[in-house]
């Protein structure tokens, strides 16, 4: 198959469409990405990108057509909204003069913000080629939860947006089971919806990985959150869980980055918070060193509607690497932690549970440990393997090729 791959974010960006897109291409079809010039997370443009140049290149096999953007520079509401826009607005461009009629079936990873999917749509619209849309994240509601939206007139004008992607969907993909109730809500026909989760990062499932040099962690028992530290992972929950256990040799490590740093630093002076470190940002090939040095893993979610129907990606990782999860959030994430059995989950906002609970882990024997374990990392086999996965997407796009 000819496949025609559309997302903002794509290689060096880490993202799970980098898997899809090269994963796809191993296995023989002829692959191509739409995405823009490189520049997240950092905000500026990757080494050997800007605005000009560079707008074809070849990894892997895949053919990248890039296009220039805004980068998002610190994030904020501005150069944020600039990044977003300007991607639509130069896709429009590639739609119009690079991109032909020579696609058997177009996959957009439908990240934030929708938007993003549009050139999608104008290809469909143009040549009726298939179109694939694997949401991970669902619009308006991500944008009334974490920009705090709250306008009814733009919000209309988003899930209109939104109505019209799905309905020139095919086939929708969802990385949580919950997002079928709210996109069914939207649609005005029938489409196929299938669950098509995430995976965790190769880096997370070798087995042989090379750990080169332990973390220096602190005595005691350590829990690791790693990743965004945003408003979403509701922190401010979390340091009072840190609070709560400050005498009982627990503490909790951040290894990440993001806008919510400068305020959690400055709460852990105000507060003493001596449990509470924070070691910064790392490559991703330096991730599983902290992992494996870590006690148990957190993931946390604000107490808002949206966030009960996400599975952050993190789970997978801390799963793929055989850790015990203690989870703060509610919904299917939390449903997830419970089923697999992996640790325990308290609802979303409940610092006194997340600290009971903590407590609770640290007091676990050596082989209670083990078999929770043991439990993730049986979970995520059957479950989120990537190659299984893999295969499963292969099916849909070829029954949906309307050249076979």
């Amino acid at each position: 198959m000819n496949i025609l791959f559309i997302s903002q974010y794509f290689w060096p960006e880490e993202f799970r469409g980098n898997d899809v897109a090269f994963g796809l291409a191993a296995k023989g079809h002829n692959v191509s990405v739409l995405t823009a010039k490189p520049n997240y997370p950092e905000g500026s443009f990757y080494p050997g990108y800007n605005f000009f140049g560079k707008s074809t290149e070849v990894k892997n096999g895949v053919t990248i057509h890039r296009v220039p953007v805004f980068p998002r520079r610190s994030g904020k509401s501005i150069p944020l909204a600039l990044n977003y826009v300007s991607f639509v607005i130069f896709s429009y461009w590639a739609f119009l003069f690079r991109l032909k009629n020579k696609y058997d079936v177009i996959l957009v990873q439908q990240l934030s913000p929708i938007f993003s999917a549009l050139p999608g749509v104008w290809l469909k619209r143009k040549y009726d080629t298939p179109m694939v849309l694997w949401v991970l994240d669902l619009w308006p509601e991500s944008l009334t939860a974490a920009g705090n939206i709250k306008s009814p007139t733009l919000l209309s004008w988003v899930e209109d947006i939104v109505k019209k992607v799905y309905h020139y969907s095919d086939h929708i993909l969802i990385s949580s089971r919950s997002f079928e109730a709210s996109i069914k809500l939207k649609l005005n026909r029938d489409i196929p919806i299938t669950y098509f989760p995430n995976w965790a990062e190769d880096v997370f499932t070798n087995s042989v990985f090379n750990y080169r040099a332990k973390p220096e962690f602190p005595e005691g028992f350590n829990i690791l959150f790693a990743g965004n530290v945003g408003e979403a992972q509701d922190f401010e929950a979390v340091l009072e869980a840190a609070k709560i256990t400050r005498h009982e040799a627990i503490n909790w490590i951040i290894v990440g980055d993001g806008r919510k740093l400068p305020w959690i630093r400055k709460e852990i002076e105000n507060q003493k918070l001596d449990n509470v470190y924070l070691k910064g940002r790392y490559p991703i090939e330096k991730i599983p060193e902290f992992f494996k040095a870590a006690d148990a893993m957190l993931v946390s979610l604000k107490n808002e509607p949206i966030f009960a129907l996400t599975v952050p990606a993190k789970i997978q990782a801390y799963m793929a690497s055989g850790k015990i999860i203690l989870g703060m959030l509610n919904g299917e994430g939390a449903e997830t932690i419970k089923l697999a059995n992996c640790g325990y989950a308290v609802n979303a906002g409940d610092s006194v549970g997340l600290a009971d609970q903590a407590f609770k882990l640290s007091l676990l024997s050596f082989k209670e440990r083990e078999q929770l374990e043991i439990n993730s990392r049986e979970f995520y086999r059957l479950n989120y393997n990537k190659r299984m996965l893999l295969d499963q997407l292969e099916r849909i796009l070829l029954k949906c090729n309307k050249s076979n």
